[in-house]
C-alpha cells in the first residue's frame, strides 16, 4: 500500500510541477499582452487552471493518507 501511495504522491507531484510551469504569469494562453480590466479564463486555459487545483487536491490527500497509514 505505502509504494502504491509513493507512487501516485511522485506522479501527481511531476504532473503538478509541470501545470503550474505551463501556465504564464500574468498573462493567458495567446494573450499578447494589453490592458484589459477584467480577466476571463476559457478553454486550455480554464482546463489548465482547473487542472492545477485537483492535482494541489489529490496530492495533498494521498501525502495525509500516507502520513496516517
Amino acid at each position: 500500500m505505502q509504494k502504491v501511495l509513493l507512487t501516485i504522491q511522485s506522479v501527481s507531484a511531476i504532473l503538478l510541477i509541470a501545470v503550474i510551469l505551463i501556465q504564464a504569469r500574468g498573462t493567458g494562453f495567446g494573450r499578447s499582452g494589453g490592458s484589459t480590466s477584467s480577466f476571463t479564463r476559457r478553454g486550455l486555459e480554464k482546463l489548465v487552471f482547473r487542472l492545477t487545483f485537483v492535482l494541489a487536491a489529490i496530492f495533498i490527500i494521498v501525502s495525509v493518507l500516507q502520513f496516517t497509514i
